[in-house]
């Protein structure tokens, strides 16, 4: 028996995909609710789940937890409301649960609007065993308490599916935005950091939060102060390396930045959870005129996951600028075909194009470039129709 476990507050919007994604693939829905003040819990107890209720306390391990108290199934799914489940994955999951010796299935998320990794690996399949527990306040796991049951119980396996399982919606800007996710975190994360100072995983999450809102100082030492722990996880390991370069690349230390990068697409991890530091360190060996080698990164970046548009974005600038304009209008093409909405790549095949004699097709691909940019970065879809203008184009 299968069963999903979700805490939420305030999801009347998204928690009725993340329903409709796992309604037929588990025996049981619990769903926690922290306090909303909106119809969520209704919403829930209309797709058949067994609501339950509990004050917010500032720690989702506790809350957490809590919802495990309800479960019945012998093995838990757990999702949150801005998640739902990839169809595709259902055989695969059901298979993994049968296997006898499995205690945690880690699953791939895939990160919808991710400003960096596209994507994560997460534990949010495992056996309802008494000694799984929630730990940590902010970015909640049971990883904690796998690696002691481990310990004490060796018999036990973790596995992962390398299909993408979980598909996330709360890195979009206007999910951030909407619930304070930065300033939550940072709250949670500074009190834990206060007890345990030396956690490489909160290094890791907190140092790369104070690089993302540009405390970049703070984040380097702390993200430093992880990589000097005495136990470091591999994905952890892998995080501190990946944000370093991020900050390094901030400071325009570029050397630093691309030691960071390739060091952490030398941690032996799943391949396409080290896709950003390939395309990172693409980018900045790219910066560096290290043309060849630049290719070669986004080369690597497109075998692991042939549907990375960025990857094909920024392969097509590296060939333009090696000349090679032909092979650069196809790599844009496929960043374009893979998503449609892709302001940045139409613009710069219109360039292209323009430069091998396509006028047509050249104005064609900035009209596009115009009207996307419109919705997004209106000052340049001006700047663009100015330069067109002064090329004598009427636009």
């Amino acid at each position: 028996m299968l069963s999903l476990c979700t805490i939420v507050k305030n999801e009347e919007t998204s928690l009725p995909n993340c329903l409709s994604s796992v309604k037929d693939a588990v025996d049981e829905m619990v769903v926690l609710d922290t306090g909303s003040t909106d119809r969520t819990p209704e919403i829930a107890k209309q797709f058949g789940a067994s609501v339950y209720h509990f004050e917010w306390c500032d720690d989702f391990a506790a809350a957490r937890n809590e919802a495990l108290k309800y479960v019945q199934g012998d093995w838990v799914l757990v999702l949150d409301a801005d998640e739902v489940l990839t169809p595709e994955i259902v055989p695969q999951l059901k298979q993994a649960i049968l296997q006898p010796g499995n205690l945690v299935v880690n699953l791939v998320r895939q990160e919808v609007g991710a400003i960096g990794s596209p994507y994560s690996l997460v534990s949010r399949l495992f056996r309802n065993h008494p000694a799984i527990r929630f730990s940590r306040p902010y970015h909640a796991m049971v990883d904690d308490s796998v690696v002691q049951l481990l310990q004490r119980e060796p018999q036990w396996q973790v596995g992962y599916l390398p299909d993408v399982a979980i598909v996330h919606y709360g890195y979009q800007p206007e999910a951030i935005a909407s619930k304070n996710k930065f300033q939550k975190a940072r709250v949670a994360m500074e009190s834990y950091l206060a007890k345990y100072p030396d956690d490489a995983y909160v290094c890791s999450k907190l140092g790369a939060l104070y690089v993302q809102v540009g405390d970049i100082d703070r984040g380097v030492e702390l993200l430093k102060r992880g990589l000097n722990s005495k136990s470091i996880d591999d994905l952890v390991l892998y995080e501190l390396h990946y944000h370093l370069g991020i900050a390094y690349e901030h400071l325009q230390q570029l050397n630093l930045a691309k030691y960071h990068y390739q060091a952490a697409t030398q941690v032996p991890i799943f391949p396409k959870l080290k896709l950003a530091a390939y395309n990172n360190l693409g980018n900045v060996l790219k910066d560096n005129s290290k043309l060849q080698q630049a290719k070669s990164a986004y080369e690597t970046a497109l075998q692991i996951d042939p549907n990375f548009a960025p990857g094909y974005y920024n392969l097509g600038m590296t060939l333009k600028v090696l000349g090679r304009l032909e092979d650069a209008i196809v790599a844009y093409q496929k960043a374009i075909n893979l998503n449609p909405n892709y302001a940045e790549a139409y613009q710069n095949l219109g360039v292209v194009l323009l430069k091998v004699g396509y006028v047509q097709e050249s104005l064609s691909a900035f009209a596009r470039a115009i009207a996307l940019h419109e919705q997004h970065n209106p000052s340049e879809a001006q700047r663009l129709r100015q330069g067109l203008r002064e090329m004598g184009f009427n636009f």
